[in-house]
């Protein structure tokens, strides 16, 4: 399973960057708590960071995102992006589960779940959005979720179509 700073990490540059870009325009208060974050772990003045142009900031943001010790920034700015931009796909997911939600959000997780019923959900996702957000959601939600399902685990870990740095 991939930590959320893990995911960062993997992630090709372009997504890596639509992330940022996305919290940037869309979550302000996200991208600012972010941008803080880095800032300290470096031992700068967010202003610094700020005044940075915009794709120097971001490569310095990635780099430091993808450490452990930044682990729950790189979380929150995933769940911002996830929840905010690819809610359908959120919302897809848990309907087909037939998992109570509200717009992609739930309370509580069921602790297994049927393989067949999973499998369908998976090959919806992949049948429906490109390959890279569903395979850092279905990451993020497993290790993000108080319920990890071993067999939405095993197949992170078998099918080469969940698999980051692929082009599948």
């Amino acid at each position: 399973m991939l930590a959320s700073h893990e995911l960062m990490g993997f992630v090709s540059p372009a997504l890596a960057n639509d992330i940022l870009e996305f919290a940037r325009e869309s979550d302000k208060p996200t991208y600012k708590t972010v941008v803080a974050a880095v800032a300290q772990a470096r031992h700068l003045r967010p202003v610094f960071l700020e005044r940075q142009e915009r794709t120097q900031r971001h490569a310095t943001m990635l780099a430091m995102l993808s450490r452990p010790s930044l682990d729950v920034m790189a979380a929150t700015l995933l769940r911002a992006w996830l929840v905010q931009k690819h809610k359908a796909m959120l919302v897809d997911f848990l309907t087909a589960l037939g998992i109570e939600h509200k717009e992609g959000v739930v309370e509580g997780l069921p602790a297994t779940m049927e393989d067949e019923k999973l499998k369908a959900a998976v090959d919806l996702l992949l049948g429906k959005y490109p390959h890279e957000p569903v395979a850092v959601y279905l990451n993020a939600f497993n290790d993000m979720n108080e319920a990890h399902w071993d067999n939405l685990k095993a197949m992170l870990i078998g099918d080469a179509r969940l698999q980051l740095g692929t082009t599948t």
